[in-house]
């Protein structure tokens, strides 16, 4: 039975645990109708470069092990307790492009298309679904822009800077409308994988908030920072080295106990807080 303001969307995501998580909990939200869920291959997963990369350090391999684990520990159980309403639709990474696949969004007339971890979208759907196609960026935008872009504020010691952003999706990398922002939550004792999925947690529930009132979103003004860009190709073993460095040398101590302002974030005031 389809409920006053329902909304019916369309997701674009993953298949690696955290974008289970992710699907499954926008769906069982109510007043949101999950009509199908294209989830993406682990082909290009980072866990899979790095483990099929015979350059990789064993500190890269340990990095990729224990974002894995940390993905179980924080996400397994409540992917076993929640119904799965959102439809799954398995394919090949990079496929979402396919015309079959278009085809079958449009005959479907979604109210929204979110997307959270695909690949670039490059169809007309960009065109079809111009302001009504959401994205979402782990990193603030447009500070940090790419690939890894809630690690590279870790290696880079900006803290402030690990965050989500979500924006209407365009042809570019991270380049679309900012529509609203969250900064991660940090605590003694965190790991970069523990900061991360506290993170994702966060993001699931105010995605779903952005959905359910997208008609009272506001227009925000957009910064204007240039900002920094990664690809996947930067992150490597002395980047890595020099992230769990910044653990141990008490990034996260010096970080809670500074007064310095953080870097200002985009609250669209039609979100509820």
């Amino acid at each position: 039975m389809t409920q006053k303001n329902e909304k019916k969307i369309i997701i674009i995501t993953g298949n690696e645990t955290r974008h289970v998580f992710f699907r499954k909990s926008i769906s069982n939200h109510p007043n949101i109708n999950v009509l199908l869920t294209f989830c993406e291959g682990t082909e290009l997963s980072l866990e899979n470069r790095v483990k099929n990369n015979q350059e990789s350090s064993l500190l890269e391999y340990q990095h990729v092990e224990a974002r894995t684990q940390s993905e179980e520990d924080f996400f397994r159980s409540s992917i076993e307790n929640m119904p799965d309403k959102s439809n799954p639709k398995f394919i090949q990474k990079g496929s979402i492009n396919d015309e079959k696949v278009v085809k079958e969004i449009l005959q479907l007339h979604p109210d929204l298309i979110v997307c959270y971890g695909s690949s670039l979208i490059k169809s007309k759907l960009l065109e079809v679904f111009d302001g009504k196609f959401l994205n979402v960026h782990l990193g603030l935008s447009p500070y940090y822009r790419g690939s890894g872009t809630n690690i590279w504020p870790m290696i880079n010691n900006e803290l402030d800077m690990v965050g989500v952003t979500f924006m209407f999706i365009d042809s570019g990398i991270d380049t679309g409308k900012i529509i609203h922002q969250i900064r991660a939550d940090i605590f003694l004792g965190d790991s970069p994988h523990s900061i991360g999925n506290r993170l994702i947690k966060k993001m699931s529930d105010s995605y779903a908030q952005l959905i359910i009132n997208f008609e009272k979103l506001q227009t925000m003004d957009q910064p204007t920072a240039e900002g920094k860009l990664y690809l996947k190709k930067d992150f490597d073993s002395i980047s890595c080295r020099k992230l769990y460095d910044n653990f141990s040398k008490g990034m996260i101590e010096e970080y809670l106990k500074t007064d310095k302002m953080p870097a200002s974030i985009i609250e669209n005031p039609g979100i509820p807080k």
